[in-house]
């Protein structure tokens, strides 16, 4: 432990510290972030949130509704405006909350 937090090792061998218990290995993240794509302008957590709930595509995306994806484990108000804008520019849309 350091003051800054757990020394950490990745099963890869990465070396880092944390403060949290979150076991993402920084260095992975970085290296398994996409270069283009809607998922590129993504933080991390958000990034994790859509794949971990099966969205790789702006297709799979535009089945959701806004307040479905911001239910989703790391992903914040931030993203909304750049997955919105992804979208329109492939001529999709979140899908429209029923009332």
């Amino acid at each position: 432990m350091t003051s800054k937090g757990n020394v950490k090792k990745c099963d890869n061998g990465h070396t880092y510290v944390k403060r949290s218990d979150c076991p993402t290995c920084p260095v992975c993240e970085k290296e398994r972030k996409p270069d283009t794509g809607f998922l590129s302008v993504l933080a991390s957590p958000a990034r994790r949130a859509l794949e971990n709930n099966g969205i790789t595509t702006l297709e799979e995306l535009a089945a959701f509704n806004e307040k479905e994806i911001l239910a989703f484990h790391g992903m914040g108000p931030s993203s909304i405006p750049k997955l919105r804008k992804a979208l329109v520019e492939k001529g999709l849309s979140f899908k429209e909350i029923s009332t």
